[in-house]
């Protein structure tokens, strides 16, 4: 059984404390090409800002899912495709391997058909997600590697992200942690700018993830790493 993030390459990730570049619009970050755009972010989270990118972005034609950092943000909207849910494999504090989680259960009825948990490994000590999680960054490629091993084979996770947040990674991290992994799907977020950025980590990652970019250099910026994902895949499939 295949998932829809098995043809991904590239997803935008909006942030709701966040504003948009320029004079861009919504529909301008829809219509870039991106396979998905994933709704989160890590401060100062609110069901409310939520709510209003998830209306904003409701009526067009690409793959929408929410990122909740907490269950009390978690929205219920029809025009969502579901839930891709933070689980930090580093991370100091459990509450975010299971404790908020656990809550988010006591809260509601998790429509368990719409929520896939992502396998987090937060990599830059600077960013606020691991600050906010007390995440241990200090992790050498075979690290990596296992902690995605792990993800697939004892945790049945679909999803494993590589997460650089804020600076671009190192494309030997990636690829070691993509050839531990049978069938779960690779994501990778952190420093990508620019088409080149994005061919480059596309070689490695099923999917990239662009955060920043869509915020501080609006939608011209994010149709080329669109490009750059597309091309890498191309020719992966190629050469394959």
């Amino acid at each position: 059984m295949t998932a829809p993030w098995d043809d991904w390459n590239h997803i935008i990730k909006l942030d709701p404390d966040k504003t948009l570049a320029g004079d861009d619009t919504f529909e301008d970050v829809c219509e870039t090409g991106t396979d998905a755009i994933e709704i989160g972010g890590t401060l100062d989270m609110t069901q409310e800002k939520m709510q209003a990118v998830i209306d904003a972005c409701a009526k067009y034609d690409v793959a929408l899912y929410q990122e909740p950092s907490n269950p009390a943000v978690v929205v219920d909207h029809n025009a969502l495709d579901g839930y891709l849910v933070p689980i930090v494999l580093n991370a100091g504090d459990i509450a975010w391997m299971t404790g908020f989680h656990k809550e988010w259960v006591k809260m509601s009825d998790v429509d368990w058909e719409t929520t896939t948990t992502e396998a987090y490994i937060v990599m830059n000590p600077d960013a606020s997600v691991a600050e906010l999680t007390d995440a241990d960054c200090d992790q050498s490629a075979a690290d990596v590697a296992a902690y995605a091993e792990i993800a697939e084979q004892m945790y049945g996770q679909e999803i494993v992200y590589i997460e650089y947040s804020g600076m671009f990674g190192d494309p030997d991290v990636v690829e070691a942690a993509q050839e531990k992994l049978d069938e779960a799907t690779l994501f990778y977020g952190g420093g990508i700018h620019d088409y080149e950025s994005a061919r480059t980590m596309a070689q490695h990652a099923d999917t990239i993830v662009v955060g920043d970019l869509v915020h501080d250099e609006g939608v011209e910026a994010v149709r080329e790493t669109v490009e750059g994902a597309r091309d890498a895949k191309k020719a992966h499939a190629e050469s394959a």
